[in-house]
């Protein structure tokens, strides 16, 4: 029986899982011309299944010989000659794996001088190999500094050698980053190889994209086929609005309601299956959701996700577009302009590591909130953060790593800990937007939802008051919504005494305005 996969590479006798070629179109075209290639994407996303499957196909046509390999065995080698070791005995075995005995490389290598080795072994498996030789080297991300310095330099080498006809017809180099920025793994300094890129002979570098909507109800078909299990419509859309696409996480989600949920096949699965699944994975936090989730303490990945929390625009930091780009290649942010997080469930994960600190210090009991109607008392969530924040704003602020969104934190943090079991709460931020926009859905007993929109906004000493185009921008978002009203929270670095208010917003829609 086969299942949704979230552990390792796909296999198609065991998992379910879309055509991989498919995914990179490219990859044979620029393999026929004897091209050096990078393919990269985030983690989880396919590249090793994807890259594998290539691999096997064009052994199996009998026009090449594919070798595909991983270096991530290498990360731990602390010199050239002990990477190159390492790296060249992976591939023999790797070869010795997967391809005929007369295709294999030369057994010993031959003997060549430190960082100049690998491109000495791969010359004369050139040679003696009756076939075009293509190599792929996954994870080559793994090296670091010197390391990687040398091996791509060798590379070059024999791109660029005379006896051209004499290295590897094709390589594909596959990792997590661009090339780029290998120059920043490699040490930082693009002089130290005399070039802008350590692989500027590459052609083009790929990315293997998320999977598209109609990709993800392919995949979901394949259970019901087996399974005779349907994933409703609704199910599919709210799956693909969740992860946008993320090969894992649509991988996750299934697996979720299939194997933890236990839907029975008898039942369809519906939307409110997947609400359920999406929170659960977010609560969970498997090693996927973890690895990203480590990663938001780094500088160059603050230095992204801090403006688009406190809703600034930080585009004048001369790091900028590096950390722009090293933050889209760990699939954080959406690739373009303007920067936002990849998914809905990334944006609710960093949310919420970021105000766990802020929920350990409420002490409130969420039901009573709840109107004996069944309704969420919002006029007594502000009035009550109101108290809150008097007690404990200032310090709690103070302790947040993220400073320039710590209000706006604080606050979602005391939603969400209000909100939190019967209600969910959609999030849209975003560099330069000057604001967080959050609709609370609050699930009422006869099955319909209350909304609540509310809206975040600063008002930073020496700048201009917000308030105005706070109403504005709100009365916008009550629009798109289709709701006659909506809160607008005001953290004024100046303002003494809190306080809540109602006005009116430019369409006359009434607007709650708490000011604190």
């Amino acid at each position: 029986m086969k299942y949704f996969n979230t552990t390792g590479r796909c296999r198609e006798d065991r998992h379910y899982m879309l055509p991989p070629e498919p995914r990179l179109p490219e990859a044979r075209e620029y393999i026929e011309e004897g091209s050096y290639f990078v393919v990269h994407a985030p983690r989880q996303s396919g590249k090793t299944t994807v890259l594998e499957t290539l691999a096997r196909a064009l052994n199996a046509e009998g026009r090449y010989v594919a070798v595909w390999f991983s270096c991530e065995q290498v990360r731990i080698a602390q010199t050239v000659e002990a990477a190159e070791g390492q790296l060249l005995e992976i591939l023999a075995m790797a070869a010795a794996g997967r391809i005929a005995p007369e295709f294999r490389p030369p057994c010993p290598w031959p003997d060549a001088r430190p960082g100049n080795r690998l491109y000495e072994a791969l010359r004369a498996w050139a040679i003696c190999c009756p076939l075009p030789l293509v190599l792929f080297f996954d994870e080559i991300d793994s090296l670091q500094g010197d390391i990687l310095i040398s091996v791509l330099s060798q590379l070059r080498n024999g791109y660029q050698s005379e006896e051209r006809d004499e290295f590897p017809y094709s390589v594909i180099l596959c990792g997590m980053r661009d090339v780029r920025d290998y120059k920043a793994a490699s040490g930082g300094d693009p002089s130290r190889l005399g070039t802008s890129s350590p692989f500027n002979i590459k052609v083009e570098s790929l990315r293997l994209d998320d999977f598209t909507h109609a990709q993800v109800v392919e995949l979901y078909e394949q259970h019901t086929e087996a399974t005779g299990q349907k994933f409703s419509p609704e199910a599919v859309q709210r799956a693909f609005e969740a992860t946008q696409g993320q090969p894992w996480l649509v991988n996750a989600l299934a697996r979720e309601i299939t194997k933890k949920m236990r839907v029975p096949v008898s039942e369809p699965i519906t939307d409110g299956h997947m609400d359920e699944a999406v929170e659960r994975l977010i609560v969970a936090r498997a090693t996927h959701l973890d690895s990203l989730v480590a990663r938001l303490h780094e500088p160059q990945v603050k230095r992204i996700i801090e403006p688009m929390l406190a809703g600034t625009d930080d585009t004048t930091d001369p790091a900028y577009d590096d950390d722009a780009s090293y933050v889209r290649d760990l699939g954080l942010v959406k690739q373009g302009r303007p920067l936002q997080i990849a998914n809905p469930i990334y944006q609710e994960v960093i949310v919420r590591v970021l105000t766990g600190h802020v929920e350990d210090r409420i002490h409130v009991d969420p039901r009573s909130f709840v109107t004996p109607q069944g309704r969420l008392d919002f006029d007594k969530i502000l009035e009550e953060f109101v108290d809150f924040w008097r007690l404990n704003g200032e310090i709690l602020a103070r302790q947040q790593t993220y400073s320039e969104a710590a209000c706006q934190l604080v606050f979602m943090g005391w939603l969400h800990r209000v909100v939190n079991g019967g209600g969910l709460i959609d999030r849209e931020y975003a560099v330069g937007r000057g604001r967080i926009d959050l609709l609370v859905r609050w699930f009422l007993p006869d099955r319909t939802e209350q909304w609540e929109a509310v809206e975040l906004k600063v008002h930073r000493r020496g700048r201009p008051d917000p308030t105005t185009r706070g109403l504005i921008q709100l009365d916008g978002y009550l629009n798109r919504l289709g709701l006659s009203q909506g809160t607008l929270v005001v953290f004024d670095q100046s303002c003494e005494f809190p306080s809540i208010t109602d006005t009116n917003g430019p369409s006359g829609r009434t607007i709650i305005l708490l000011r604190i």
